[in-house]
């Protein structure tokens, strides 16, 4: 029985980076040799164990075979006889596909078959073998690596292969739980555009996110938007998303947030009259085909459908301000509200030649919710039932002082 790191673990620390969790693969045993050294048996499509005393998972090596079309699952075979450079042979990436002892001190001491450290002296995200056809999760785990690794390159024979998957159908047969959650952590990396260009590339956004990927071409009015190109600034938009340290629900928003400028007609272009509308329905299909949270989904329609009218918001008085805060459901989700204009600063910034330009509609918005929350709504309630008013009477005289409240506002506020 030999215990071997393996995976991220290994990756990054030849990278110099934080090693946060590892994995650990064992070869030579048996689930009832592990079972009597006192490790716990938890896994169910696989042998997998927890450490006795560190409640680390330990992963009996083993080898996987596709059973299916597209992903339906693997038929996986383990036993004392499947060797190091099996159990690495099914693994995505070269620079996965590293195993170290359990306590190495150089890299001589690694087992590299498949050349994993070349590659990450190269920066390339290569496949490991022709078994990465097997499983299309790996297409989006590759281009998730390539929104965290910046700077590395997905090596031409992979990036073809990955287009003959597409070409295969491979991708239409994904679970929609894995797409989302691969989409998820993508979001989540360090320049997530990359993932999105990757999957272009291969011919895969087409498939899993049509309306994303038609939106490529698409022209903008350079007034508003010098880069153009729709498509260009929705990147534009998720990568200051990043930027700006956003949570995962911002993110999907900024993604998601033009959609409907890919279905304007020709004859209108470079204009987008309506396009929020068209957004927020084309989100919608979205949402129900990857199984979205209902936060992601809640703050993705908001700012799809109300974007617009935020970034107009400084030409709003009282009355105006405070349907729009009612429309957003503002006072009731101030948390909401407060990611939503997060995510139309991200819209705002994500222009050519406006990464750093001011906007003041986050905060005069901001203070404008502050003002009609701080009116007291029980004693105006209370009063408009003394004068036997009730149900809608009563809500228009709370809106009523609400409004006033950021009437008073905004005469305080400098010319």
């Amino acid at each position: 029985m030999k215990v071997y790191q393996v995976g991220g673990a290994v990756r990054d620390r030849l990278l110099g980076l934080p090693v946060n969790d590892t994995d650990w693969v064992v070869v030579g045993a048996t689930p009832e040799q592990m079972a009597a050294r006192g490790y716990v048996p938890v896994g169910r499509d696989f042998p997998v164990f927890l450490h006795p005393e560190t409640h680390e998972e330990y992963a009996l090596a083993r080898t996987e075979r596709k059973s299916g079309v597209g992903y339906r699952g693997f038929v996986v075979h383990t036993s004392a006889d499947v060797t190091l450079e099996e159990d690495l042979a099914r693994r995505d990436l070269t620079i996965n596909a590293i195993a170290a002892p359990a306590k190495w001190e150089s890299t001589s001491e690694l087992f590299d078959p498949y050349h994993g450290q070349r590659d990450l002296q190269a920066r390339v995200l290569r496949h490991v073998t022709d078994a990465f056809r097997e499983d299309p999760v790996r297409i989006l785990r590759l281009a998730r690596f390539a929104a965290r690794f910046t700077e590395f390159t997905v090596a031409p024979e992979t990036l073809q292969l990955m287009r003959e998957m597409v070409a295969a159908g491979e991708v239409d047969a994904l679970v929609p739980e894995r797409v989302w959650q691969e989409v998820a952590r993508g979001l989540m990396e360090a320049q997530p555009s990359r993932m999105f260009t990757i999957l272009r590339e291969c011919g895969a956004l087409a498939v899993l996110l049509p309306e994303l990927d038609r939106l490529w071409g698409v022209p903008q009015r350079a007034q508003y938007h010098p880069e153009v190109d729709s498509g260009v600034h929705a990147m534009m938009v998720l990568d200051m998303s990043a930027r700006l340290q956003a949570p995962l629900a911002v993110r999907f928003a900024c993604l998601c947030h033009d959609f409907g400028k890919g279905t304007t007609p020709a004859d209108v272009l470079p204009r987008h009259i309506g396009h929020e509308q068209r957004s927020a329905r084309l989100l919608k299909h979205v949402c129900e085909r990857w199984r979205v949270p209902n936060e992601c989904r809640e703050l993705a329609d908001l700012v799809a459908r109300e974007h617009g009218n935020i970034h107009r918001s400084g030409e709003l008085q009282a009355a105006a301000l405070l349907r729009l805060l009612e429309r957003c459901d503002a006072l009731r989700k101030p948390e909401r509200f407060e990611q939503a204009l997060l995510a139309c600063e991200c819209d705002a910034h994500g222009r050519l030649g406006f990464e750093e330009a001011p906007y003041p509609q986050r905060q005069r918005l901001g203070a404008a919710l502050q003002a009609a929350r701080a009116v007291e709504t029980a004693p105006i309630a209370q009063a408009a039932a003394e004068r036997g008013l009730k149900g809608k009477a009563v809500g228009d005289a709370v809106s009523q002082a609400r409004e006033r409240a950021i009437a008073h506002w905004l005469q305080q506020q400098p010319l």
